[in-house]
């Protein structure tokens, strides 16, 4: 090994606080660490007025009590509840009371008779009515959202809890005393009815066939560890009888200052930070945390085959367990994923399955956690394969790994495209304040972290044949994910939770002080487009150019005015073109040969425009632009491959229509548009069947004789400029008519489709007036006060106060394009017994605006500090000026917006919530399983239709 070029030093500030650097890390990260054990992670990124915040907790479901699994997560959502002074009108009086619910808590898990267990929860339920009267609901999300914070939320895994928020740099004190009083204690307020939001959330994951896969894939995998006897969610008879006792323990015990960190990126000064961090986090002690007793896996010595059944479509998936990240063996596998699977799309599954259809698709991955990790191959075989057909297929790829059997090129250029995304990856606040926290996590250094990349690259072709033959042997789990009934899906009976109150319009003397205290505003900078984009031309084309400030990586996008609504074949056309070649080059050869100049390429067809990207090094831009125009001008049309190719289209359509999520976009889609729309709207079979290959190959050869232009965001304009003009060619053809698809009325029509599940999903569509780019102030404000966000109306009526589902919301959307209309949406996901009195509590809230003046003047505030703390930047200079375009705009629109939310009065959002959405007409969109249908309640809502899935699928 050679000397590693990243090496940990140690510093001491200007204020004495001692930190560790590393050498040559051009991210200039420092790591302080009080004298309390919290680790403080601090980085500079100088994009906006802002900083990503993260806190990351070192415990998650892996350290669940074995009789109360999924409480890491339950806890997580009770961190948002409030403290002893935040959320609260009276604590000695709502104390009193909690601690009386989490003793019938005890009583209710110790208790075996299921009528008594039934007379415990009234109780527990009537106790909380009382205690619900001093709480006040969701104060700490308006404390965050008051600062101006953007992105908040939380998430439990294995071995993490970790805390996020995106903050104004100004506000950072203000945070930092907020998030102290939640990490100083936990307060258990409002928990029967967040409990049933969790159980909601279980169902949905129940209706959620990754998570069935990985559920059983993790159990075989880890049959004694608890990376696979324990589910983040939990298991649901622990969910229904939890212990409020055993949160508390949980907190005290692992919510320490020793066991978590700070990780801050962002416009920052790093002495002012840590002495500010210190200040409020300082403070808390010390503890010693549980001594776990590490958990050895005995080694898989067999293959463990393993069986599950759900609507979609049949698949498989292999897995081989590895070592923990960040060891030699979890490299290797990472490396050896790479060549099988890699974005280049250029490894032996991308190349030999599918690039050839083989298969409908195949990919390798690998994961790697705290404790051991696995190696991974899912595979979709078409209708006529069987899931033992695709499992031979794979394991045939990974012979040819064993024997050395893929190009000498290919591993230098997979260890290039590692820097590159590690490169994109850092230049974010979020980028690398994501890679600090987990690093944090899985108990690593910034210097290992650093030097890894030198690792990768030390490995040799030979390293990677001898780590295959080592590690692939009879040793790994198959899951054979077969089309069926779900007979393990648990159906659960409505507990009957008396609404509890939430009291919207009361304060804490905490949040009143957070609110009273000014900070200097951010001032909002509004970018001059003409200032920050170059133009110029070349051969009639237009140049725009936008400077990259951070690093060698360069884009190169060509834009053409036109999409599907001009040409419907257009889509196809670019799909098609991925599994063909030139003359002398093969499909598989160009995918090698832009992998091998680390350039990727992108075609995107939306119904007005294509968008054809590279995107790589500055220095091999050019190189890629050559290979693209000589694969579109030379592209030969192949009728065999054309064949496979409509056939892999049309079982994707079929796998399509088994996907619940798909199916509930789909039938949205109708509900909004009606039976004609570009969704529906799709090239039939017998046409996909009956054309020729040269149909679609001859559109991709003429492409570059239309109308479009060339955005470069990179560093050297000149030199672009100097070579750009020998790929265009003059302009000869004119883009064709755009077709016109209706946007009707909306009103009085409930479309239903049948789908096997737990919950029912519900989501109503309304028509509005067209777009109305004065109104987007307002429909700012809106959104954030009533519809969305986890202060808003709607969250804290139909989650908070009456715990009727886990994800409900309404948005107004305003339209991307001038002379159209705006559409309003409402959404419900919960259980068939809980459906119709959330509908009903949706439209009561729907019916007449509820007015709290302390909320408006909340969600006003918020939206003007996000504004006034948001930059323009990179890529989206330019993007930005396309959109705007649409709309009729020229200059930056923010502006605008900022100048209408500081004169917003609530009268404002009154008058146009009774011009814009009180009028409108709805129609209803349910998905679910028939039987729990309640037909004389959905009567009510309209004109009742069951559609099929060719109905809304269109084929």
């Amino acid at each position: 090994m050679t000397d590693r070029r990243y090496k940990e030093t140690i510093h001491t500030d200007n204020n004495q606080y001692e930190y560790t650097a590393v050498t040559h890390d051009e991210n200039k990260v420092r790591v302080y660490t009080l004298k309390n054990g919290l680790k403080v992670f601090l980085a500079q990124n100088f994009d906006a007025p802002r900083i990503q915040t993260f806190i990351p907790v070192r415990t998650g479901s892996n350290n669940d009590p074995a009789d109360n699994t999924g409480l890491a997560h339950y806890l997580e959502h009770m961190m948002f509840k409030g403290t002893s002074k935040l959320g609260t009108q009276n604590w000695e009086k709502e104390k009193v009371l909690l601690d009386q619910i989490s003793t019938l808590f005890e009583e209710h898990k110790a208790e075996r008779d299921s009528e008594k267990k039934k007379e415990i929860y009234k109780k527990i339920d009537e106790v909380s009515q009382e205690a619900s009267q001093y709480a006040i609901a969701n104060e700490y999300d308006k404390a965050i959202s008051s600062l101006g914070a953007s992105g908040t939320n939380a998430h439990t895994w294995f071995d993490e809890t970790v805390y996020k928020n995106n903050i104004p740099n100004n506000e950072l004190e203000k945070w930092l005393k907020v998030e102290k009083d939640r990490f100083s204690e936990i307060v258990l307020r409002l928990f029967h009815t967040e409990l049933e939001s969790v159980y909601e959330e279980f169902n949905r994951a129940q209706d959620n066939d990754t998570r069935l896969v990985n559920y059983e894939l993790m159990a075989a995998l880890f049959p004694t560890h608890p990376n696979g006897q324990q589910t983040t969610l939990g298991n649901p008879e622990h969910l229904k009888n939890p212990s409020m006792q055993a949160i508390h323990k949980y907190f005290d015990e692992y919510y320490v200052p020793n066991n978590y960190a700070m990780v801050l990126v962002g416009d920052l000064n790093f002495e002012e930070t840590i002495q500010l961090v210190d200040q409020y986090f300082g403070t808390l002690p010390y503890k010693e945390l549980p001594k776990k007793t590490p958990i050895v896996e005995e080694p898989i010595t067999k293959i463990v085959k393993k069986t599950v059944k759900s609507p979609t479509t049949p698949r498989v998936q292999l897995a081989w367990r590895t070592d923990s990240y960040g060891t030699r063996e979890a490299m290797l596998a990472d490396v050896l994923a790479n060549i099988l699977s890699n974005r280049g799309e250029a490894g032996l599954l991308d190349l030999h399955i599918n690039q050839t259809q083989k298969m409908l698709w195949a990919q390798a991955f690998s994961v790697g956690l705290k404790q051991y990790g696995y190696f991974s191959i899912v595979a979709v075989p078409k209708e006529t394969q069987t899931l033992e057909e695709a499992t031979e297929m794979v394991l045939e790829e990974i012979e040819l790994v064993k024997r050395g059997d893929f190009p000498d090129w290919m591993l230098p250029a997979i260890i290039n495209d590692f820097k590159l995304q590690r490169m994109k990856g850092l230049e974010t606040s979020e980028g690398l304040a994501t890679t600090l926290y987990d690093i944090y996590i899985k108990g690593r250094s910034w210097e290992q972290e650093l030097n890894e990349m030198d690792e990768y690259a030390s490995f040799t072709k030979e390293d990677i044949i001898n780590f295959a033959n080592a590690f692939f042997k009879d040793n790994y789990i198959v899951i054979n994910k077969e089309k069926g009934v779900n007979e393990r899906l648990i159906r659960v009976e409505n507990p009957g939770i008396t609404p509890i109150k939430i009291n919207r319009d009361t304060q804490s003397e905490f949040l009143k002080e957070i609110l009273s205290e000014k900070t200097e505003d951010i001032q909002p900078e509004f970018i001059n487009y003409q200032k920050e984009i170059t133009t110029d031309e070349a051969k009639g084309k237009k140049l725009s150019f936008v400077r990259n400030k951070y690093n060698d990586m360069a884009q190169v996008h060509f834009i053409f005015p036109f999409g599907s609504d001009n040409d419907r074949e257009l889509g196809i056309s670019t799909q098609l073109l991925q599994y063909l070649g030139t003359h002398d080059l093969s499909p598989e050869d160009l995918k090698k040969e832009f992998f091998k100049i680390g350039v990727s390429n992108n075609f995107k067809t939306s119904n007005n425009q294509l968008l054809i990207s590279l995107s790589g090094l500055e220095e091999n831009i050019e190189k890629g632009i050559s290979l693209l125009q000589n694969w579109m001008y030379n592209v030969q049309p192949n009728q065999e491959i054309y064949q496979q190719f409509v056939g892999t289209v049309l079982e994707n359509r079929q796998a399509m229509k088994r996907d619940k999520n798909r199916i509930m976009t789909a039938l949205i889609n109708y509900t909004k548009l009606g039976s004609t729309s570009r969704f529906t709207d799709v090239i039939s079979k017998e046409e996909l069947e009956g054309s020729k290959a040269e149909v679609f190959t001859d559109r991709m050869k003429l492409l570059f004789k239309y109308p479009y232009q060339v955005f470069f965001y990179g560093k050297d304009f000149e030199r672009f400029k100097g070579y750009i003009g020998q790929y265009i060619e003059e302009e000869s053809l004119q883009m064709p008519e755009a077709r016109q698809y209706p946007e009707p009325a909306t009103g009085g029509n409930v479309y239903f489709t049948d789908y096997d599940m737990v919950q029912m999903e519900m989501s109503k569509i309304g028509k509005g007036d067209l777009v109305n780019p004065s109104h987007f102030g307002k429909i700012n404000v809106f959104n954030e006060y009533f519809g969305r966000g986890l202060s808003s109306i709607v969250f804290q009526e139909i989650r908070e106060s009456k715990s009727l589902a886990y994800s409900a919301y309404v948005s107004y959307a305003a339209n991307a394009e001038l002379k159209h209309p705006d559409y309003i949406t409402t959404y419900i996901g919960t259980q068939p017994d809980k459906l119709m009195i959330a509908v009903d509590t949706m439209n009561e809230l729907m019916n007449e605006l509820p007015e709290v003046p302390i909320q408006f003047e909340n969600a006003k505030n918020a939206a003007l500090k996000q504004i006034a703390s948001t930059r323009v930047i990179r890529n989206n200079i330019f993007f930005n000026t396309l959109n705007l375009k649409k709309l009729g705009i020229y200059h930056d629109f923010r502006k605008d917006i900022y100048e209408e939310i500081q004169s917003l009065t609530f009268e404002d959002i009154k008058k146009f919530y009774q011009t814009e959405i009180k009028p409108v007409h709805f129609n209803t969109a349910i998905i679910g399983k028939k039987e729990n249908l309640n037909m004389e309640a959905v009567g009510k809502m309209g004109t009742f239709t069951e559609l099929n899935l060719e109905d809304i699928f269109g084929h």
